[in-house]
């Protein structure tokens, strides 16, 4: 029984059916001149028009890449080094990437603040406020939180920014193809196809085209220079297949709830925001006494997967970012596990889980 959705989720049939067709019948590479390579360009576009339309942007400010990794590099290193000051606004909470984006902005020079979250997850708009400077460039705030599924204020963030002059990014990894995104007014957003049902190694960054940026790699030729290496299309056409694709928000909250009834009365300790700002498909968990890892290979004992946070940070001893970030103890964050959903979660699953997690909470003081 898969509860890893937030990690990856697997292709779902619509996008494996459009992945099939474009790798049979659209071989050309999408810069070659020819008549193979124009149509399989014509399809590329094709693709990023309904990106675009889906997240509410400018269709020429949607560049693909290979993974929503890739994306938080690109749109921080190429925003932050184009401009003049040298200050920078996140949260200590971001994913592995946009962490690495500013530790190498840090080694370059760069101020870097770091905002923590409060007791529910959630990064206070007005702290942000308090941060900017004079010399801000650039706040980058994802929109939903990878290991508790916290929905950030993000549409209040891009208008203080753009009030302020300062460039926003938010990481849509885990809201797109979810969540209504085109709401949010960045300069930068960044996607990933497999968090949604489609093909791993494949994502987009949106770049406003009114916003100046310096390629990271000067002098690539694919994606009008942003990146290099030949365009997956087929990856890309199953990505934007998969984005039309709905989601159904009120199932999610269902099977939610139905856990956290199924779980009254153990041990099970929820970490979450209040509804309106929870996404309901990501779940932060712990059980006091036990550490999150321990819970992770019981359950998987039983052929019950789920995580101790997110995929890309699952070699780090210290717990996650989420749970310290929200100012737990080291010895608390390494308790903390996290169960997602989809809509092919079923209730019976949801059941055979928390029967699971009961019994490991039962039995928490003895471990």
């Amino acid at each position: 029984m898969y509860f890893d959705y937030a990690a990856t989720s697997p292709m779902r049939k619509e996008a494996l059916a459009v992945y099939l067709e474009a790798a049979q019948h659209f071989p050309g590479n999408t810069s070659s001149p020819h008549d193979e390579g124009s149509k399989a360009n014509f399809l590329l576009q094709r693709c990023r028009g309904k990106i675009a339309q889906k997240a509410g942007v400018c269709t020429d400010g949607i560049y693909f890449t290979g993974s929503g990794t890739e994306g938080n590099v690109l749109a921080i290193l190429s925003m932050a080094r184009n401009r003049k000051g040298k200050h920078i606004i996140t949260s200590m909470a971001e994913h592995t990437s946009v962490h690495s984006a500013m530790t190498l902005l840090e080694m370059e020079g760069f101020d870097i603040t770091r905002l923590p979250l409060n007791e529910k997850g959630i990064v206070s708009a007005e702290d942000v406020q308090k941060s900017i400077r004079p010399d801000t460039v650039l706040i980058s705030i994802q929109h939903v939180n990878p290991e508790i599924g916290t929905i950030q204020p993000v549409e209040k963030v891009a208008i203080m920014a753009k009030d302020h002059g300062v460039l926003f990014h938010t990481d849509c990894v885990q809201s797109f193809g979810k969540l209504d995104v085109t709401n949010i007014k960045a300069d930068a957003m960044t996607f990933s196809a497999h968090k949604m049902g489609g093909p791993k190694g494949c994502g987009a960054v949106y770049l406003s085209p009114y916003t100046s940026v310096t390629p990271v790699f000067p002098g690539m030729t694919h994606e009008k220079g942003i990146r290099g290496g030949t365009v997956d299309t087929p990856a890309v056409a199953a990505f934007a297949e998969a984005a039309q694709l709905s989601v159904d928000l009120e199932r999610l909250s269902f099977l939610r709830h139905l856990l956290k009834k199924e779980l009254e009365g153990t041990m099970c300790r929820w970490i979450e925001a209040d509804e309106a700002q929870q996404f309901p498909g990501v779940i932060g968990m712990c059980i006091p006494g036990i550490e999150g890892q321990l819970i992770m290979l019981t359950l998987n004992a039983k052929n019950i997967y789920i995580s101790t946070g997110s995929a890309c940070d699952t070699s780090a001893a210290a717990g996650t970012k989420a749970a310290l970030a929200m100012g737990m103890t080291m010895e608390e964050a390494r308790q903390f596990f996290r169960i997602s959903l989809s809509m092919e979660t079923t209730e019976d699953e949801v059941a055979a889980l928390a029967a699971a997690l009961s019994h490991a909470a039962e039995h928490a003081v003895m471990l």
